[in-house]
């Protein structure tokens, strides 16, 4: 029986921990975590990112987060990964990606929007 996207998106969400705005913004003040903003470069365009966010949008995020891919980011050696795009669905997908790929902890902020509502910085640009 196929799989639908709800499905997927309810299986990465039981998988992958989902936190508040003030957990990932203590988190960031540490230094100890990386973050990642899976939207589409128009979508950081228009509203800014978490300041320091790697901008990896969810097409290209297995190439890019993959041990063993040339292309992968230093910055992901970071205990922690935090994932968030505009509402939190493809944050938990990729999440759920990345603990397939080894990543132990890893996080799910959900939508930018939960960034910017909790209090967080926006790095415009």
């Amino acid at each position: 029986m196929p799989t639908t996207v709800k499905e997927m998106v309810a299986a990465a969400n039981a998988a992958v921990p989902r936190i508040g705005a003030d957990e990932a913004q203590a988190l960031h003040a540490k230094g100890g975590a990386v973050f990642i903003d899976l939207r589409e470069p128009a979508e950081i365009a228009a509203s800014g990112k978490v300041p320091g966010a790697l901008a990896i949008p969810r097409g290209l995020l297995e190439f890019r987060v993959d041990p063993d891919s040339p292309a992968r980011d230093p910055a992901l050696g970071k205990p922690v990964v935090i994932t968030y795009c505009a509402s939190g669905g493809r944050a938990a997908l990729a999440g759920k990606l990345m603990q397939d790929l080894g990543y132990t902890d890893v996080r799910n902020l959900g939508g930018f929007k939960d960034w910017v509502d909790g209090g967080g910085t926006v790095e415009k640009g």
